[in-house]
């Protein structure tokens, strides 16, 4: 292994599954001797775990390796991530590139790198190549949460989404193997654990027997091992009447949903290949709200579709604005090459996605700052995370508000907290009696 070097640094773009496998490349990496160390560090190896969702991430991408260059003109570079699955070609030739690995490839990373060889690509055609879960190890930890891996891949073909290129075909974790997992987490003492994946909402369709997300979450609540169950990101189609009516009379179902609406425009739905209409968003989320009240509802929204009029722009604002959503996602369409949408006509100037975006945002903020005042008063279960800079302690209540307080609770620890007043980062309160 001494090709490998003595130090490691890992930089990664993009969502929770990158995240996850950055993570667990990381373990790899430290099983093989090396010590991993900040990337700013200027390391003798440095992964680059990619995202390609938009041109900006592309291009922060392609920027990270030229600072990596800049921080050890030395260094050796690895390439990966959804990028590097898509287009290889474009970090093949760059100096310091050691090695490009594809999504799939990246579990053997230290193998790659140990083997050497002829070949600097190492990408493999992830639609047709790929089988079960890449990584199925350990799940990846922060501080006080974990994050479980239960899917990877997608086969929606959005029209403006390259993801099922970079990701491949949905596959699931057999549940035997993730009720395993979440024993392993409770032995660990983790108080929340996050569901995650590239499209959670398929969760089981591939298994034999088929299984679905609910399954899931109801085996992981029979357990009664974990005290906070929290969801991924789930498609509004897939989201059936008895999960939420589960998460309404759950002690463990963090009351959380985030849901991509992408637009609230039936026109503009259909031409992203979106499978439901504003109407049907509306009776999702009311039906959320009717049952789970206090429920933090989160929606992803895209600004500047090919062919969005101001018309069908306004019917998105206008749509958000009725609903009792409590945060949003703003996401300025980017053209994504090899995606239906960057040839479709009508491609809406740059300046114009941007104003667009920041119109979403405000809103955004404005149905924030509505479901921030709405727990003044109240009194919150949070899983303490750590200090913060101004001495307060903080952490994050089962509905996904960050709520800082004054008190000697320890990380990790679930404590109960009477909210006080809404702070710019979120809310503050002080530890109730009795815990």
């Amino acid at each position: 292994m001494d090709r490998l070097g003595t130090t490691a640094a890992i930089v990664t773009l993009g969502c929770k599954t990158n995240q996850f496998e950055s993570h667990l490349m990381e373990q790899q990496l430290k099983a093989a001797g090396l010590s991993v160390i900040p990337f700013e560090q200027g390391a003798e190896l440095v992964v680059v775990n990619t995202c390609t969702v938009t041109s900006a991430t592309d291009a922060q991408s392609r920027n990270l390796v030229r600072r990596c260059r800049r921080l050890n003109p030395r260094c050796r570079i690895v390439v990966t991530g959804c990028y590097a699955q898509v287009r290889p070609q474009v970090f093949s030739d760059l100096p310091g590139v050691a090695l490009v690995l594809g999504n799939e490839e990246k579990s053997s990373l230290v193998e790659f790198l140990a083997a050497g060889g002829e070949s600097r690509v190492q990408v493999s055609d992830i639609r047709s190549g790929c089988g079960g879960l890449s990584f199925n190890s350990f799940p990846a930890t922060d501080r006080s949460r974990a994050y479980l891996q239960i899917q990877n891949g997608c086969d929606a073909f959005c029209t403006y989404c390259i993801i099922p290129y970079a990701r491949g075909p949905s596959r699931s974790l057999p549940l035997d193997q993730v009720l395993v997992m979440s024993e392993k987490l409770a032995a660990r003492g983790f108080a929340e654990v996050i569901l995650t994946g590239i499209h959670i909402g398929c969760y089981g369709r591939d298994l034999d027997p088929p299984l679905s997300l609910w399954d899931l979450v109801r085996a992981l609540e029979q357990q009664q091992l974990i005290p906070r169950l929290r969801l991924g990101s789930i498609e509004p189609q897939e989201i059936p009447e008895n999960l939420i009516a589960a998460m309404a009379r759950s002690r463990i179902i963090c009351p959380h949903f985030h849901i991509p609406l992408q637009s609230g425009d039936d026109a503009v739905l259909k031409r992203m290949g979106r499978h439901y209409g504003r109407e049907f968003f509306h009776r999702l989320v009311a039906r959320i709200h009717a049952l789970v009240p206090d429920a933090a509802i989160g929606l992803d929204v895209m600004a500047g579709f090919p062919g969005e009029t101001e018309a069908e722009f306004r019917n998105s604002c206008d749509l958000v604005a009725a609903l009792p959503v409590s945060y949003l996602h703003v996401f300025p369409f980017s053209r994504r090459p090899g995606t239906p949408a960057a040839a479709m006509g009508g491609q809406i100037p740059a300046g114009l996605i941007r104003e667009r975006a920041a119109l979403l945002r405000d809103l955004g903020e404005q149905k924030r700052q509505e479901f921030l005042r709405r727990f003044v008063g109240k009194r919150l279960q949070v899983l303490v995370e750590g200090e913060s800079g101004s001495g307060l302690r903080h952490g994050l209540s089962g509905n996904y508000l960050p709520v800082f307080f004054v008190g000697g609770a320890c990380r990790e620890q679930l404590i109960e907290v009477d909210i006080l007043k809404v702070s710019g980062t979120g809310l503050e309160g002080v530890i109730a009696s009795g815990n």
